[in-house]
């Protein structure tokens, strides 16, 4: 348990130790080494809640290094983490079980004609672990001198109305189910700071709390995608025939089958990752309608098509996870009503906490990396105003390359969404000459519509969750929260059958004697998903205490 005594003021706080808040220490470090900068996640290492696909533009990554670490990438590190160059770009359509079709040509004709579709190729871009990615970065900014604490997890900013935020409450630790307070029980500190940066990720329980109180907005609901991942062990032979450089990404099949059905936006992928190890995964639009899909059922049912069967048939799974994907884009990023700043006063928000996912690409980590450069700059510009911190870290983005790539895409998902995969797609190729579309909240869309390609044998959530490695501490209270229990009996399982039970996949909910309940808090690995699609909003995810959650490693 960590000791909250040891600290309680820094200059700079930042919330999160990924991808995004570790670039905003290590640039702040750049450009004045004498500052101050604590980093605090909720991990119990750093690493342990990044998954991503993940595909990594090389251009932040080296502003960023290239400045910190001369030479970085001559280091072993480097090598090991940048081992994949992506040669090879595959995009597939999956019609039925058995039949792929490449659709990579039309990809590159679009990008030819100054299309927006043109922007889904990866040739040359790195394909990396986020966990090991986040470590590396993890080190070099301790190497720098930025505190970088595990097992603190944050509550909440303490904002008082005014433009200056004073810091962030830390969650209290060591108490009972029944939130009677244990021998060892340590109140969560506050800490100070001049600066805060919200660099959570998706969906960001500091970040959506200081969005509500500091009374930022959205021109459009943000959207999320559900995305669950595997790294199976196959063979040489396997991963030799898959080869080193490559990246599918598929669409269609079992998600997606035009006219017939289902019609859910999203698709697999298939990326190489260390020798005999290929990352298999299922991305899934929130705004599905089918009351009993899971997202794990359609990476079975992706695993045993006939084009990715080849790669893995006989492998073994060594880790598995699940995270959500902001989607909803440049019109989703919370803003300040009077300033139009992505914070407020001297607190920033940045990379998925803001949503800086561009959909068009199925990327976002540059976007991330990119955010943290662009808010230490603000930082040292403000100093002496940390008020005008967030105004000006907006004013650099909007002149960064996150602004206009974001903005190339900014009505893609809206027109998906608006109007399905297939009208909304070929669409969306007009993206910003149509108008902008207000949808709906993910969780609106839910319906008594089955899936149709439902497993005939329930899926595995247990051997899933022991993938992931997820533990916590069983005697805190539930860290999930169903707000009105009468909802679930009376509106719920009647009409839906629960979906909560069948779409989390850590099986944290279950029916008990007709009450759906988070029966199994301690499985849950900290994707939100019940939050953002329970159908009647009747869900809140809190924080655990620090240090619980899934130990990824390689994700």
């Amino acid at each position: 348990m960590p000791n909250y005594s040891d600290f309680n003021k820094a200059s700079v706080l930042v919330v999160g130790a990924g991808p995004a808040g570790l670039s905003t220490a290590i640039q702040l470090k750049v450009l004045k080494p004498d500052i101050d900068v604590c980093v605090i996640d909720k991990a119990l290492d750093l690493g342990y809640h990044n998954l991503s696909g993940a595909v990594l533009e090389k251009e932040p990554l080296s502003t960023l290094l290239d400045a910190a670490k001369p030479g970085w990438r001559e280091t072993d590190e480097a090598k090991q983490v940048l081992a994949n160059v992506i040669d090879k770009d595959d995009i597939m359509f999956l019609l039925g079980k058995n039949m792929a079709f490449g659709i990579f040509p039309m990809i590159k004709m679009a990008k030819g004609m100054g299309l927006a579709f043109g922007q889904m190729i990866h040739h040359g871009d790195y394909s990396v672990s986020i966990s090991r990615l986040t470590k590396w970065l993890g080190g070099i900014a301790r190497g720098m001198g930025v505190e970088v604490l595990t097992g603190f997890a944050a509550d909440h900013v303490v904002h008082n109305g005014e433009l200056i935020a004073e810091g962030v409450k830390l969650v209290d630790q060591g108490v009972d189910k029944e939130g009677h307070k244990q021998p060892n029980y340590t109140q969560g500190e506050t800490v100070e700071a001049k600066f805060i940066v919200l660099a959570e990720g998706c969906d960001g329980l500091v970040t959506e709390r200081f969005v509500e109180k500091a009374g930022l907005t959205r021109h459009s609901p943000q959207l999320y995608s559900l995305g669950v991942k595997e790294l199976i062990k196959v063979s040489p032979e396997q991963y030799n025939k898959f080869t080193r450089g490559r990246v599918v990404h598929a669409m269609g099949y079992p998600i997606w089958t035009p006219v017939l059905g289902p019609g859910m936006f999203g698709g697999g992928i298939v990326y190489a990752g260390e020798q005999d190890h290929l990352a298999v995964g299922m991305i899934v639009g929130l705004d599905w309608k089918y009351r009993d899909f899971n997202a794990q059922d359609a990476l079975t049912r992706f695993k045993e098509h006939k084009f990715v069967k080849q790669y893995i048939e006989g492998g073994t799974v060594v880790e598995a996870g699940a995270k959500m994907i902001p989607e909803g884009g440049w019109c989703a990023v919370p803003r300040d009503p009077e300033t139009q700043s992505i914070g407020k006063g001297n607190v920033m928000i940045l990379g998925d906490s803001a949503g800086f996912v561009n959909m068009l690409k199925i990327k976002g980590l540059h976007n991330a990396i990119n955010s943290g450069i662009q808010a230490a700059k603000a930082i040292v510009a403000s100093l002496d105003d940390p008020g005008s911190a967030a105004v000006r870290y907006t004013a650099n983005v909007e002149q960064s390359t996150i602004a206009k790539e974001m903005k190339s895409a900014k009505n893609f998902r809206q027109t998906v969404a608006k109007f399905g995969p297939l009208q909304g797609m070929p669409l969306s190729v007009l993206n910003n000459w149509l108008p902008h579309f207000q949808v709906e909240k993910d969780y609106e869309a839910m319906t008594a519509a089955p899936y149709k390609f439902k497993l005939d044998k329930g899926f595995d959530k247990d051997a899933f969750t022991a993938a992931a490695a997820t533990e916590h501490r069983e005697e805190q209270p539930s860290h999930l929260q169903i707000l009105d229990p009468t909802i679930c009996t009376s509106k719920c399982l009647p009409v839906l059958g629960a979906p909560c039970v069948t779409f989390c996949p850590a099986g944290v909910y279950e029916t008990i004697h007709g009450q759906p309940k988070a029966a199994n808090p301690s499985n849950c690995l900290h994707c939100k998903t019940c939050q953002r699609k329970c159908p009647f909003d009747n869900i809140r995810w809190t924080a655990p205490e620090g240090g619980g959650g899934p130990r990824y490693k390689r994700m």
